[in-house]
Order: structure tokens, then C-alpha cells, then sequence
């Protein structure tokens, strides 16, 4: 009888630690990945994961693609839908987090050194200058887009972001349009609403160049997605200079604007970026 209890003792003991075991294996720690809010940018952030091959998304999913078309997760990655302007701050609060390059430089982090994983090709967001609808052919506008796209800017870019911030211009102009009167436009003012960096720095080489005929140039920041559409539109301001078109039509349709692009400038890689893990090996375990 002892015997017997025994046996069922060493029995009863290696089931349970059979148990333990794969209870130990089956409880890998959930991997949180924070991820901007607005609906292109959160594609984006969603296509970036699918290229490094942690996700899968249905087929057609496009730049609208939100954490509900999700077709596979392998790795049972978690999301945090944050305001693209607060993904810094959070980042520390989970794995990692998918930024704007504009909130990473802002935040002091180098998309081509601290980024763990960053766009090929970002080709089809490329941030531009906008305007309401009916304004794009002012010459006060086209002023603007023209210093947007000299020489001058593309070499500020160039040496200042170290691939960061890309310029997009094909053909930099000497920062002037031959088609506008500027003797006309002295002494006036454009107003632009933009996010503070990059686009503001950038706006302050078009302000030099702009000064030359003497127009003025007046440079508003803005931390949000929201404000320099709704200012463009009500007319408060003359332009922005912060987002790309597949935001921008999205915006329009969901808030009844009518802002519309002008110039395409820049291109800003989105990145994934370290919170709590100092490497992406994480997700796989």
C-alpha cells in the first residue's frame, strides 16, 4: 500500500511540474507597442510592422488600416492608439512606440541612429505646403512654395537632419518664380501654421529668402494634427506646412474642410523606436 501511495506521490509531483513547466512557456510577457492615433499615421506604423514581419494585414487594408485589420499576429503584439505628438513622452511606458519623425527629432532622437526599424520608402507621404481651396495660385503662394523649393532649403535639409528629414524637390528653383511681380508683394505678410520640428525650422530659410523681396514671413508652431487645418480653413491663417496628402484627404472628409496641397517638400520616415526594450528581439521572445 505504501509502495502504491508513493508511486502515486512521484506521479501526482511530475504531473505538476509538467504543468509548471509549460505554464512557464505558454506566458511569454506581453509585448505593448504604442502607435499614433490618426488614421494614416497608424497605417503606417501597422505597414512598418508587417515589412519588419511581426504582423499581417488583409488584403487591401491600405493606408486607413487601423489594428482591426490585423490578419495574423504571430506574437500577440498589444497597441496603444496615442496622439502622434505624445508618443515620446509615453514611449517609456511601454516596449516601444512608432514615431513621426518630426515628435522624434523634437524629442531629441535620431530616426536614422536610435530608430530600431524605419521605412524603406516613404515616398507617398511626403509632407507638403497647403492652402484653402481657391488660394493655391496666389502669388503671396506661390512665393512661398517656390522658397520652399530652393536650392537653399534642400541644402538646409541635407545638412541638417542626417537623413531624417529628406527633401523631395526634383528640381530646386533659386528660391524666386519668374511668373510673379515681387515689387507687387513687398511689404506684405504670409502667415503659416507648422509643427515646430522640422517644418518651422525649414520655414525660417524660406523666411530669409522671402525677406530679400521684402515679404514677411510669419512662422505660427503648433503641437497638434488638428488646428493648422481648421486655421487654414476658417482662413485665419494663409497656409501649414506639417502633414502629408493621405492625412490631409482624410482630414477633409472626416471635417467637411477644403485645404488642398500645393508643394510637396520633405519626406519623414516613421520609426519603431525602444521604451522598455533596448532591441526588437523582444517580440520573438
Amino acid at each position: 500500500m505504501k509502495k502504491t501511495v508513493s508511486a502515486l506521490l512521484a506521479f501526482v509531483l511530475v504531473f505538476v511540474l509538467v504543468l509548471s513547466l509549460f505554464g512557464c512557456s505558454s506566458s511569454k510577457k506581453e509585448i505593448t507597442i504604442a502607435i499614433p492615433n490618426d488614421t494614416t499615421n497608424e497605417a503606417r506604423a501597422l505597414q512598418l510592422l508587417e515589412n519588419l514581419g511581426y504582423i499581417k494585414l488583409k488584403e487591401g487594408a491600405g493606408i486607413t488600416a487601423t489594428p482591426l485589420d490585423i490578419a495574423e499576429n504571430p506574437y500577440n503584439l498589444k497597441f496603444n492608439e496615442v496622439e502622434a505628438a505624445q508618443l515620446p513622452s509615453v514611449r517609456t511606458d511601454v516596449d516601444y512606440a512608432i514615431i513621426n519623425s518630426n515628435y522624434a527629432i523634437d524629442a531629441g532622437l535620431n530616426p536614422t541612429k536610435d530608430a530600431f526599424g524605419i521605412e524603406g520608402s516613404a515616398s507617398a507621404y511626403a509632407n507638403i505646403l497647403a492652402v484653402k481651396e481657391g488660394n493655391e495660385n496666389s502669388d503671396l503662394i506661390k512665393a512661398l512654395a517656390a522658397a520652399l523649393k530652393s536650392q537653399q532649403v534642400a541644402d538646409f535639409i541635407a545638412n541638417s537632419y542626417d537623413g531624417a528629414v529628406v527633401s523631395v524637390v526634383d528640381n530646386p528653383t533659386d528660391g524666386y518664380d519668374s511668373s510673379i511681380d515681387y515689387a507687387a508683394l513687398a511689404g506684405k505678410e504670409i502667415s503659416v501654421a507648422a509643427s515646430p520640428k522640422p517644418h518651422a525650422e525649414i520655414l525660417e530659410i524660406a523666411k530669409t529668402i522671402l525677406a530679400e523681396k521684402n515679404i514677411s514671413l510669419k512662422i505660427i508652431e503648433f503641437t497638434d494634427y488638428v488646428q493648422p487645418n481648421l486655421v487654414v480653413d476658417s482662413g485665419e491663417l494663409d497656409a501649414n506646412y506639417f502633414q502629408h496628402v493621405p492625412y490631409l484627404d482624410d482630414f477633409n472628409k472626416e471635417n467637411n474642410t477644403h485645404v488642398v496641397s500645393v508643394a510637396l517638400i520633405h519626406v519623414e520616415p516613421l520609426g519603431i523606436y525602444g521604451g522598455k526594450q533596448t532591441s526588437l528581439d523582444a517580440i520573438k521572445g
